[in-house]
């Protein structure tokens, strides 16, 4: 794998946190330049890490980085709120 230049402005990650029952549940979307461009969400209960989702950005234009972070980020946290309300039911 070839190390690829970082962005010129690199995109901002997100964090949500919800009570789910009497534990935190916490959603963190990073990105990462190095060794290549690619988004990182890591899902935490209670403190402990439980999944991490991945997805390589390297042939991804610059200017759509951003926008990608955000919906990669909306995205897991909805697939997570409707496997809980199935969960509930």
């Amino acid at each position: 794998m070839t190390d690829v230049a970082p962005p010129r402005e690199l995109p901002m990650g997100r964090l949500d946190a919800f009570d789910v029952g009497t534990k935190k549940l916490t959603i963190q979307t990073e990105f990462f330049p190095r060794p290549a461009w690619r988004v990182e969400t890591k899902v935490y209960l209670a403190g402990a890490l439980k999944k991490v989702y991945t997805s390589d950005m390297t042939s991804m234009p610059e200017e759509q980085l951003q926008r990608f972070v955000n919906e990669f980020h909306q995205t897991k946290m909805d697939e997570i709120a409707a496997g809980l309300r199935n969960k509930q039911q």
